[in-house]
């Protein structure tokens, strides 16, 4: 392996060093560190203004939005239908809850759950669909929530990829009953850690910041038996910053992403997603398809040639949530159940993207991918 740094997927985004100092010592000043404090509030309504949505409530990590955001909506027992193909944070929140995981193939254009696939699923246990929208490409929304209104069930969007994504227009945090946000430090905004449920109606948010403070409602009241899930006042006013230059970081993952569409189309066994032009995306993800027989060499012999050359790629997802111990044995998570999933997780890698990537870093990936026969 060379001496040179290694260039990773991600790149956390860091706000200036000595404003988030004065922060700090403002929150030390204050001495409310946590509990809704000023930058927790400043933080709601700033992201409530940039995301285009009215209600949403933070959370200390974007684990916790998933599962809160069912009991939010009174899921406690049956089944609901979603994807293999995401971070198995997804997948955990369901079985937290003590609901049944139901895996569905996906569509091999977006790597989103297929809505035809899902009404096949459907069972009188069936209670909910959380879709993901995968490395930021939203969800065939309308096909799934019609699905949803004919078999009275509830959708909950897994956006952690998907912050300021938008089609025609409109977010995609505005779909569906709930939407769950990430602002974990490898996302395009970070918080350190952290994360958001946005909801439909000023009730249904006064349940979730009763849900995320242990279900207390006042000091001598306790109506659900919620979690601790509150942001700090550091890590709000970590994103409070950040949030100021996140649009110029889109700007600079669009360009490296555009560079890679530019210079690998046309390269034998490798594919990657196609754009819309409708759709406003984030660029948190650039992955690659990977066909070994086109190619030359597999995925994983990319994987360990970038590698050698201090380029971390990432096979994102693999493997399947449904291969893992805890899912496997489901019978929706047969691999034949999962053709289109399961080739996906085989094929993909993700290449590094952020706004910190210089050109010569981007062309020495390109040169590597392009060359490496």
């Amino acid at each position: 392996m060379n001496d040179s740094k290694m260039i990773t997927v991600t790149s956390p985004l860091l706000p200036d060093l000595k404003e988030f100092y004065n922060s700090l010592e403002k929150i030390w000043d204050s001495k409310w560190l946590t509990n809704n404090g000023s930058f927790h509030q400043r933080l709601e309504k700033a992201l409530a203004e940039y995301l285009g949505v009215e209600y949403i409530s933070l959370f200390t990590n974007g684990t916790l939005p998933l599962i809160t955001a069912l009991q939010a909506l009174g899921l406690t027992k049956g089944e609901v239908i979603t994807t293999p193909y995401s971070f198995v944070a997804t997948t955990h929140s369901i079985w937290w809850n003590g609901l049944t995981p139901v895996f569905v193939d996906v569509d091999p254009n977006t790597g989103n759950i297929d809505p035809e696939k899902i009404e096949a699923a459907i069972t009188e246990d069936t209670v909910a669909i959380m879709p993901v929208h995968v490395y930021g490409q939203p969800c065939d929304h309308e096909r799934i929530e019609a699905i949803a209104k004919k078999h009275n069930l509830k959708v909950i969007y897994d956006a952690a990829h998907a912050f300021g994504v938008c089609k025609n227009g409109e977010s995609v945090l505005k779909w569906g009953d709930i939407s769950t946000l990430s602002f974990h430090a490898t996302k395009v905004y970070g918080t350190i850690e952290g994360g958001a449920i946005v909801c439909r109606s000023r009730e249904m948010k006064t349940k979730i910041d009763n849900l995320r403070n242990f279900g207390i409602v006042d000091e001598v009241s306790v109506a659900y038996p919620g979690i601790n899930g509150k942001m700090d006042e550091a890590r709000a006013a970590f994103g409070l910053l950040n949030l100021k230059q996140v649009d110029a970081a889109i700007s600079k993952r669009k360009q490296v992403a555009e560079r890679y569409r530019k210079e690998l189309t046309g390269v034998d066994g490798v594919t990657f997603l196609q754009e819309e032009t409708n759709i406003r995306y984030n660029y948190g993800y650039f992955p690659i398809f990977v066909n070994e027989e086109k190619y030359g060499i597999s995925r994983d012999a990319l994987y360990v040639k970038l590698k050698e050359n201090n380029i971390l790629g990432r096979r994102y997802f693999y493997p399947l949530i449904s291969t893992f111990e805890p899912y496997r044995t489901y019978f929706s998570a047969a691999p034949s159940n999962l053709p289109i999933a399961t080739k996906m997780a085989e094929e993909v890698l993700c290449l590094p993207i952020h706004h910190a990537l210089s050109n010569e870093e981007v062309s020495r990936i390109v040169d590597i991918v392009r060359k490496i026969k």
